[in-house]
């Protein structure tokens, strides 16, 4: 049959004969159901962002973020540790086949599959229910994950002297140091250095000497029979040079 001639088009009945544009119900057509996104929706939106970021302004104000001394790469004694949200993997480093020559392991074999594992449950649970109970793989997955975060977080922070750590990177006052004067070579000859470091501004071992308010008498007491964490017999010299050491130190003040 040739084209044109007996052949007879009709319309698909999938395909509506008139075609209406695809705009969507008036949110009116549903009281109490939907509202408009403006202004409605979005100055609610607003009104609870602006009590978020008014609380958080507070919060800050009111526990200001700790900050530290200035790095001292010789100070070995210093204890570094990551913010309290990397803490599980921090401990999670700690254990026999995670840290040392297995390090990879601990740091991004582990921590990828649980991610991996996370990220791939929705993919594997396919199923239609939305209940926790009916999804048994994917709840238990999170449930998982969940506690061993928790788990690891918890050991971590209770494995750590929080005390000497604050004291590890307290920021304290500096003083101009006469380093060719007596007094600090004596400093230096007694093994002081070694605990109060070379700006006498302490660490974790032992108190900052700057500013102490003390007499050179109190000072040379201390040298001689200790004070709390200090042992007596710590002072090694003659009388002579401890008058010119508890002198040196009585005299450091603060900028």
């Amino acid at each position: 049959m040739h084209r044109g001639k007996g052949m007879k088009f009709v319309g698909d009945s999938r395909i509506p004969a008139e075609r209406k544009p695809n705009i969507p119900k008036d949110y009116s057509e549903y009281p109490g159901k939907t509202e408009a996104f403006w202004p409605n929706f979005l100055l609610k939106e607003w009104m609870v962002g602006s009590v978020f970021l008014v609380g958080y302004l507070c919060l800050t104000i009111a526990h200001p973020s700790p900050l530290e001394r200035v790095a001292d790469p010789t100070d070995t004694g210093y204890l570094p540790l990551p913010d309290w949200y990397f803490l599980f993997l921090y401990q999670l480093l700690k254990y026999t086949y995670a840290s040392g020559p297995y390090n990879v392991i601990g740091g991004f074999i582990i921590p990828g599959l649980a991610f991996g594992g996370l990220m791939l449950a929705p993919f594997i649970d396919r199923g239609p229910k939305r209940r926790p109970t009916q999804r048994p793989f994917a709840t238990g997955f999170m449930l998982l994950s969940f506690a061993s975060v928790v788990y690891l977080t918890w050991e971590s922070v209770d494995a750590v002297d929080w005390e000497a750590k604050e004291a590890m990177g307290a920021i304290v006052e500096e003083a101009e140091i006469d380093t060719n004067s007596d007094g600090f070579k004596i400093y230096q000859e007694n093994g002081c250095i070694n605990c109060h470091g070379d700006t006498l501004s302490g660490g974790a071992a032992a108190p900052s000497l700057i500013g102490t308010g003390l007499t050179p008498e109190e000072i040379a007491n201390i040298a001689k029979n200790g004070q709390g964490g200090m042992p007596a017999g710590m002072y090694k010299g003659n009388d002579e040079d401890l008058v010119k050491l508890s002198e040196f130190i009585s005299t450091l003040e603060a900028k």
